[in-house]
Formats: C-alpha cells, structure tokens, sequence
C-alpha cells in the first residue's frame, strides 16, 4: 500500500469537497483557475523536459487564467453581462490564443515552430476548456448535486475497471497499446460499475435532498461521463508514453513523475 497517496487522499479529498460543497463563486472559479495552471505547467513539462516540443508558456498560462475567471466577469457589468454566453466567451478566447501563437511562431525566427504551437494549443483546448465546465455545472440548478456525477463516474469507473482486471486475470483482452494494462473488460465493467453507482447517487438524491433526477436520464449521462472519462484517460496515456514518462509530476504525494530515457 502506497502510504503517501493515501494520505493524499485522506488529506485532500475532504478539501476538494468542502470547496466544492460551500465555495461561492469566486473561490470556486479561483480553485479551477489554479488548477489549471497547475497541470497545464505539468503538461508542458513533460514535452519540454524529453525535448520533444518547447511550448508557448506564457500563452497557456494566460489563457488558463482568463478561461478559468471568465465567469468572475459578470461580478462588473461594464465587461460581461450575467446573460451573455460564457461559452461564446470562451471561444473567443481560444480563438484569440490561435492567433496568438501563430503570430508568435511568424516572429520567433523559427525559434518556435509549428510541434511547439501546436503542442500549446492542445494542452489549452484539453485542459482549462475542459475543467471550465465543472463550475459551470456547479452554478447550475442543483449543481450542488449534479457535479458529483463527473467525480462519481469518473471514481467508479477507475475502480470497477481495475477489479475486472484482477478478476478476469489473464483472460483479459488488451485494449490499446497505449495503455497496456487497461483491457476491454476492464473498460465495459468500469462503465457498468459507473451506471450502477450514479443510479444509487440519484436514489439518495432523490430520497434525502429532495431532488427530482430522472433515472434514465441519469443512466445515459453517467454511461456517456464514464465513456468521455476513458478517453480522456487513454489521451493522458498516449501523451505521457509519446514522452517517455510515467507520471506528470510529483507535485502529489506518492504519484511520481520519473522520467524514463527511452520509450
């Protein structure tokens, strides 16, 4: 048993839900905002340190930034009103990034070049866009409730996954190259494992607080959050074998980031 990621997670986890349960909406979007400079700094990381791509850092990090507070944005009503898209917003700014960094690929004088460009502006979309969602979802009618279904899905999913693994042993069927040991059981049984915890979620949603989820709804959501959840994890995978690395960092205790010499 790894002594420091469970720590870390006795530790953290009550964090993560008390900010989550009773942050308002500025320390919400200051937490995501934080955290996505947080692994966005990882993520370039692992391609500048084995040299396969020099990323535009400043261009992310700002960009993170601006993405993670675009809703602090309505708190002044001269820069955004309450009714305007924030995803109208948040194109706008991506949009803005692309064309800041192939101006800025035009003036380096081939210091920077199309991989390293390309390399920000992957990590941009597959990052801060991604996590500006969940305090979206936090700001929605019941979203108190409803955000825990990303997090559920995503623990249930991991969870059965890996006991299917240990139960069909050998008998398992590689999924991708990617990631070796996921296995197509391991996958479908992560995805039923997910279903099966977000239907009892809802139930006690429902039952307790009052709520009034639909339970097909709920059993299709949770089905496409554990599916999404997977390939966002095989495209973690197939960034950090193309890098050669096994972890991002070791930022957290007891998941490390050794870097390995040859892939």
């Amino acid at each position: 048993m790894d002594i420091k990621r469970v720590l870390t997670s006795v530790l953290g986890l009550p964090a993560v839900i008390a900010i989550l349960v009773f942050g308002n909406t500025i320390v919400i979007d200051i937490f995501f905002a934080i955290i996505a400079v947080i692994s966005i700094k990882e993520y370039f990381d692992a391609f500048e340190k084995t040299g396969n791509a020099k990323p535009i850092r400043w261009i992310g990090y700002l960009t993170a930034v601006s993405i993670g507070l675009i809703r602090l944005l309505h708190l002044n009503s001269s820069l955004i009103s309450e009714d305007q898209d924030m995803i109208n917003m948040m194109s706008a700014i991506v949009i803005g990034a692309f064309f800041v960094i192939a101006f800025h690929i035009l003036n380096s004088n081939m210091k920077t070049d199309i991989i390293d460009g390309a390399v920000t502006m992957f990590g941009i979309i597959y990052i801060p866009v991604f996590l500006l969602f969940l305090p979206i979802l936090r700001a929605s009618k019941n979203g108190i409730f409803i955000i825990w279904y990303v997090l559920i899905c995503g623990w249930a999913t991991d969870i059965f996954a890996y006991l299917a693994g240990k139960f069909f042993g050998n008998r398992k069927h590689k999924f991708s190259k990617i990631s070796p040991n996921k296995s197509i059981e391991g996958c479908i049984f992560g995805s039923i494992g997910a279903v099966v915890v977000a239907l009892i979620y809802t139930i006690v949603c429902n039952t307790y607080f009052y709520t009034n989820i639909s339970y097909i709804y709920i059993i299709f959501i949770s089905l496409i959050l554990s599916i999404i959840g997977q390939v966002g994890d095989f495209t973690a995978s197939s960034i950090k074998r193309f890098n050669g690395i096994k972890d991002f960092s070791n930022l957290i205790p007891g998941h490390r980031g050794n870097v390995r010499q040859n892939r």
